[in-house]
């Protein structure tokens, strides 16, 4: 369990971070995730790698905190950050295009968007995201 811990626990607690938006709540539900592992073990059944079966766990621990605090994604926190080489026109285009991006993922339902998440941010297969 330790080992376990030990090498996926940085990626569990980046990817409820991005849910609930405060790392208290995160950390909390990082040792809920772990928790639920000790105790649910022997469900796993080798159908998915480790890390996509313990973020699935950390998955619905997030979506529950959310439900509880009513608490909203943020997915515009990244749109501020800037690229400091860029010149001008480049970083305007950046602007345009996150903001095309962002309209577009507003779009899709939390499901589309953590499988979005899933693949692009954490390189799961689309088999694993779903």
């Amino acid at each position: 369990m330790s080992s376990l811990y030990t090498r996926h626990h940085v990626r569990i607690y980046r990817f409820v971070l991005r849910f609930v938006g405060d790392r208290a709540s995160a950390k909390d539900l990082v040792s809920d995730t772990f928790l639920d592992v000790w105790q649910k073990a022997r469900s796993f059944e080798g159908r998915s790698q480790v890390s996509t079966w313990l973020l699935s766990i950390a998955r619905h621990k997030a979506l529950a905190s959310q439900r509880r605090h009513s608490a909203d994604v943020d997915v515009n926190a990244w749109k501020s950050i800037e690229d400091v080489t860029d010149d001008r026109e480049t970083a305007i285009e950046k602007k345009q295009k996150n903001a095309i991006l962002i309209d577009c993922l507003a779009k899709l339902s939390p499901a589309h968007r953590e499988i979005i998440d899933l693949v692009y941010s954490h390189e799961k297969s689309i088999d694993e995201g779903c």
